[in-house]
């Protein structure tokens, strides 16, 4: 690696060189790749900055093309990932962040509206891999691995595929047609799925099946207990089973007052599936404040949109029929701190909403598995287990649990699994350094608002489970698209060319970039300046004996 590559992390110091030096030039100018924000924050390992390249073009089929290469369900994403990669966006220091979620949906939905088919050509490798559990890390990695030429069959516990997405996301925020339809996609291409098939033994399983490697990919359906002393409790439920309940078209007689102890997404969703069923009051009891609920805060702002009561800083000590026992907390350093004050609540049921945990008993018999005392499957970097051959991730592993993580532990593991089953270990491709705001040459008015997604009114809302936010139209993907900033990497803006005084950029044709003319160039930097991208770079001049 060129000495020039070893700090792009820091902007340049243009200070430090001549500028204008002609046949004495001490720096030239070269074009370099750097990693934007948003690629790097994407759990799922997207190359966002590329698809979004396409749909700025309006070739919004080679846009989900792309994005399919890492992710297949970008339908499922637009709607229901919590997008870390806006966080990250450069942009949100000019105006707002690119809508990358809502771009992702439109393709996602585009691609099922027009019947785009996925194009890949791998070759059979004869392998064989088992996928226990069709949540979303066992369609990743049935998915990848499928596109890499394995046979792949899924055995899945439930009646549908989905999961969790399926069991525990409520239909307001993803539409079972949308879910079932990303998933017949992956059965189209040759991945095989079994319903209402609960492994009990995997041993056995991969013995009797001849399997080559096994993906472990269960999802957390066990809802958490809490110790609440109760005199004589009235309903209680979790949230998980609720929901789930819910799904199948199962409606528990919650009262008329509801309430549901947790200050998550689950106990969000808890709640505003409970208004849905029709509860005059649906109220939220957590112990913490907002600022330290591990809800998202789009979810807490729909859930009050919607008539949901938040009590902040409030545990349940006991329950006497439909009277609630709660004491007032306070935080101190971010964590719950008792303060012997009471209030009582009354509510005709409790949904408790704490957390879940996943089924793993049943691998404490596989020799070399290894539980955590969570019983979360301990993997190493490879994602396997210590049993070689089996591989877990997902809710079952110990990581932040959202369908994007675990669609990038499949897809992590599938190569692995690859690389595994070839006996050619996978070597994850070194990144290119990160660019930040600091480094972009904004000097031109970029300003132009972010595209909204249309939202259903709050007051329409929990009259049904119907979808609450719409999508874009093609124009207003397109124009979404174009307020990416292409950070790091050259979009052919014309810049360095239109701006050089001595001719010496040369243009390669579309698609092809640039290269410099070396003996006109005199490292005057003013082509660094004018790149707005930072796709320019500065380096020393190489001693002229070198």
């Amino acid at each position: 690696m060129e000495s020039w590559k070893k700090d792009l992390t820091a902007p340049a110091d243009l200070s430090k060189h001549e500028k204008g030096t002609g046949a004495q030039r001490t720096q030239r100018p070269v074009y370099v790749d750097l990693l934007p924000p948003c690629n790097n924050a994407c759990p799922a390992g997207e190359n966002i900055q590329a698809w979004l390249g396409l749909a700025q073009e309006g070739n919004f089929e080679g846009a989900w093309q792309k994005l399919v290469e890492e992710n297949p369900l970008p339908a499922i994403h637009g709607r229901v990932c919590y997008h870390p990669c806006e966080s990250s966006c450069n942009r949100a220091f000019i105006d707002s962040s690119v809508s990358i979620h809502a771009i992702e949906r439109f393709l996602g939905d585009k691609a099922l509206e027009e019947g785009w088919k996925i194009k890949y050509d791998a070759k059979p490798t004869g392998k064989r891999i088992l996928i226990i559990g069709a949540g979303p890390s066992g369609l990743s990695a049935s998915y990848h691995l499928r596109r890499m030429g394995h046979e792949v069959e899924v055995f899945e516990a439930g009646p549908v595929p989905g999961g969790m997405m399926h069991f525990g996301i409520p239909a307001y925020r993803l539409p079972r047609n949308i879910l079932e339809a990303e998933a017949k996609r992956i059965e189209d291409i040759g991945v095989k799925f079994h319903y209402n098939r609960k492994v009990v033994d995997v041993a056995e399983e991969k013995e009797k099946g001849r399997f080559d490697a096994v993906f472990l990919a269960i999802g957390a359906h066990i809802g958490k207990k809490v110790d609440i002393p109760a005199r004589d409790a009235g309903q209680i439920f979790d949230a998980v089973s609720f929901l789930r309940d819910v799904d199948k078209g199962d409606r528990p007689k919650l009262g008329r007052r509801v309430a549901i102890y947790g200050g998550g997404n689950t106990a969000m969703d808890a709640a505003r599936t409970a208004k849905r069923l029709g509860v005059d009051e649906a109220m939220i009891i957590y112990r913490r404040d907002r600022e330290h609920m591990p809800a998202h805060e789009f979810e807490a702002d729909e859930a009050l949109e919607e008539g949901v009561k938040i009590h902040w800083l409030r545990t349940i000590k006991e329950i006497d029929q439909s009277t609630f026992t709660v004491e007032v907390m306070r935080v101190e350093n971010g964590k719950p701190v008792p303060t012997g004050e009471f209030e009582t609540v009354e509510a005709d049921s409790l949904i408790l909403a704490l957390g879940q945990d996943t089924e793993t008993d049943f691998l404490r018999k596989v020799a070399g598995i290894q539980l955590k005392e969570d019983g979360t499957v301990i993997v190493g970097p490879d994602m396997m287990t210590g049993a070689a051959g089996i591989f877990a991730g997902g809710d079952m592993v110990p990581s932040e649990r959202t369908v994007t993580i675990a669609v990038g532990h499949g897809k992590k593991a599938a190569r692995f699994i690859d690389g595994y089953l070839q006996q050619k270990p996978y070597v994850k491709a070194s990144k290119h350094p990160l660019v930040g705001f600091e480094r972009l040459h904004m000097w031109f008015n970029t300003e132009a608002p972010q595209q909204l997604q249309p939202a259903k009114p709050a007051d329409q809302r929990t009259n049904s489970f119907g979808e609450i936010v719409g999508g874009l139209h093609d124009e207003e993907a397109r124009y979404e698209a174009q307020r990416c900033l292409s950070c790091g990497n050259c979009f052919e803006c014309d810049g360095c060319y239109g701006s050089c005084p001595e001719d010496a950029v040369i243009k390669l044709g579309p698609g092809k970039r640039y290269r410099y003319d070396l003996t006109l160039c005199t490292g005057c930097a003013v082509c660094y300046e004018q790149c707005p991208c930072h796709a320019i770079e500065m380096i020393p001049e190489p001693p002229q004996n070198a």
